[in-house]
C-alpha cells in the first residue's frame, strides 16, 4: 500500500536533483542542526541545562523551565550557528578563553561549529579548533563542576538540543500504545492514608498524605502506590520513618492483596507498586508470597526482552495477564552481598528500569521549586532523566509534592501539575512521565493532568 508513495517521493527527488545537483554531504549538513528555534543545551552525561548565570558565566543548572535564563535561540550566523538568551536579547553562550561565557551575539567568540552526534546528540565546536563546549572532569568525591568549558571531544562534550515547545504526535489508539506512553496518577505514600490503618507516630499522622484507603484509591483510578517498608518482628510493615509507637499498623502483604484482588475483578487495568525498602530480601520474597494470584499477574521486565526492545504494548500486558510491576528503590549490590537479590522473586530494582525526579518541591507552606533533576543525581552517582539505552527508554517518575503534606498547599500544587509537566519536567527528562505522583489526589483534580498526558506522545 505504501509503494505509490515511494515512488512518487523517488521520482520528485530525482527530478529536483536534476535541476539542481546537490554537492556531496550537503544533505547531511542540512540535517545535522536542528531547525531554527528556541532550546535547552542540556548534557547527555548529567542531564542539566546551560544557564547564563550572570556575570558572564554559564554554568549547568538544574533544569527550570522558562526560569533561570536557560531556553537559548538557534539560529544560523554565515558558515555557523548562534545561541542567543531568550531572556537577554543580544547576549549569546559563547566563550571566555577556556571557559564557556555569555558573550555578545555580534562577536567571533558566539560563533559555534555544530555537528551531530548520533542518538540526538551534538557537539558544539569553537569554528577552526578542537575545541568544545564540554562539562568540565567530574572531582574525586563531588558532583560536576557549575562552570561550563572548553575541551576535547567525548562524552562530557556531547548535548541535547531539546526544543521548548516540542512537536508532540497524537496518543495512539488502544489497540497500540505502548506502557512508556501512557500516563498513570500515582499515589505518594499511599499507606499513609489514616484510613486503613495508623502509619506514623502520634503528630505525624496528623499530616497524612492521602485522605482515602487503598480501595478507594483504585476506586477513584489511582494506579501507582508509594509504600514505605520497614522490618518488624511481624514482617514487612507500612509507616513513615519509624514503625514505633504505631497504632494499628498495616502490613505489606494486606495492602498488596488489595491491589491483586482488584486487578482481578478488573482484567483490563494495570497497577504499579514502588518500594521505600528498608527490609531484607528473605523477608520481602515471604511477605510476597503470603499474597493470594500475585505471582500470576507480575510483569517481568527481565524476562521479556524489554531492555533489548523497549517497553510492550498496554494491550499485550493485558492480554498475557502481565499487569502489576512491583520496583524497590533497595541496592543490588546489598542485596548481592546477602546472597539474594530481589529481581528473583520479580521485584525490579527501580534505578535500572526508571528514571525519576528528586522528590521534594520545599516546605508544606510558602514557595516551591518546580525545578526538575535526577533522584539520583550526585557524587556516588550520575543516572540522568534523559537517560536511554538503544530502545530502552527507562519509565519516567515525576514526583510532585512537598516534604509535609498540608492540604491547602497540596490541593493548589495539584491544579499546577499539567503546566509543570509540560513547562518543566518533559524537556528535562525528553520524555513524558510514565507515572505522576502527588499527595492528597482527591485536591486539585490531578486525574485532569493525567487526562491531559494521554492525549498525546513526547516526541
Amino acid at each position: 500500500m505504501r509503494t505509490p508513495h515511494i515512488l512518487l517521493a523517488t521520482a520528485v527527488a530525482l527530478a529536483a536533483s536534476a535541476v539542481a545537483p546537490v554537492p556531496a554531504g550537503a544533505a547531511a549538513r542540512a540535517t545535522a542542526v536542528p531547525t531554527p528555534g528556541a532550546y535547552y543545551v542540556q548534557s547527555a552525561v548529567t542531564g542539566l541545562n546551560a544557564a547564563d548565570a550572570g556575570g558572564g558565566a554559564v554554568e549547568q543548572h538544574n533544569p527550570r523551565g522558562n526560569e533561570d535564563r536557560q531556553q537559548w535561540t538557534l539560529r544560523a550566523s554565515g558558515s555557523g550557528h548562534l545561541l542567543e538568551n531568550t531572556d537577554t536579547p543580544g547576549s549569546c553562550l559563547g566563550r571566555s578563553g577556556d571557559q564557556a561565557a555569555a558573550v555578545a551575539c555580534t562577536g567571533p567568540d558566539a560563533l559555534w561549529e555544530i555537528t551531530s552526534a548520533g542518538a540526538d546528540q551534538y557537539t558544539l565546536k569553537a569554528p577552526g579548533t578542537d575545541r568544545h563546549l564540554t562539562v568540565a572532569a567530574k572531582p574525586s568525591g563531588a558532583t560536576y563542576p557549575a562552570r561550563l568549558t572548553l575541551g576535547g571531544s567525548g562524552a562530557l562534550a556531547t548535548w541535547y538540543l531539546t526544543p521548548v515547545t516540542p512537536a508532540t504526535r497524537p496518543m495512539p489508539p488502544a489497540s497500540e500504545r505502548t506502557l512508556d506512553q501512557v500516563t498513570f496518577l500515582t499515589a505518594h505514600n499511599a499507606y499513609a492514608n489514616g484510613v486503613d490503618g495508623g502509619f506514623a507516630p502520634p503528630f505525624v499522622n496528623l499530616f497524612p498524605n492521602q485522605s482515602r484507603g487503598i480501595d478507594r484509591q483504585l476506586a477513584d483510578g489511582v494506579r501507582g502506590f508509594m509504600l514505605d517498608i520497614h522490618q518488624t518482628p511481624d514482617g514487612a510493615i507500612l509507616c513513615h520513618t519509624s514503625c514505633t509507637l504505631v497504632s494499628r499498623p498495616v502490613a505489606l502483604w494486606v495492602d498488596l492483596q488489595r491491589i491483586v484482588d482488584f486487578l482481578r475483578a478488573h482484567p483490563d487495568q494495570l497497577a504499579t507498586v514502588f518500594l521505600e525498602d528498608y527490609v531484607d530480601p528473605a523477608v520481602l520474597r515471604s511477605e510476597l508470597a503470603r499474597v493470594s494470584g500475585l505471582s500470576d499477574l507480575l510483569h517481568r521486565p527481565d524476562r521479556t526482552g524489554v531492555r533489548q526492545n523497549g517497553w510492550p504494548k498496554v494491550a499485550d500486558l493485558i492480554a498475557a495477564d502481565d499487569r502489576l510491576l512491583i520496583f524497590t528503590d533497595h541496592s543490588r549490590a546489598a542485596d548481592q552481598s546477602a546472597g539474594l537479590t530481589r529481581d528473583t522473586f520479580g521485584v525490579m530494582y527501580q534505578s535500572e528500569w526508571t528514571v525519576e525526579n528528586h522528590w521534594s518541591m520545599g516546605s508544606g507552606v510558602g514557595a516551591s521549586d518546580w525545578s526538575c533533576y535526577s533522584r539520583w543525581y550526585g557524587p556516588d552517582t550520575t543516572l540522568p532523566l534523559t537517560r536511554t539505552e538503544g530502545a530502552f527508554k527507562p519509565l519516567f517518575v515525576m514526583n510532585h509534592f512537598r516534604d509535609t503534606t498540608v492540604s491547602g498547599t497540596a490541593g493548589t500544587d495539584n491544579t499546577k501539575l499539567t503546566d509543570r509537566a509540560r513547562r518543566f519536567c518533559e524537556p528535562a527528562a525528553r520524555k513524558k512521565p510514565t507515572f505522576l505522583a502527588v499527595d492528597r489526589y482527591d485536591l486539585g483534580n490531578p486525574q485532569a493532568a493525567v487526562d491531559t498526558l494521554n492525549t498525546y506522545v513526547y516526541p
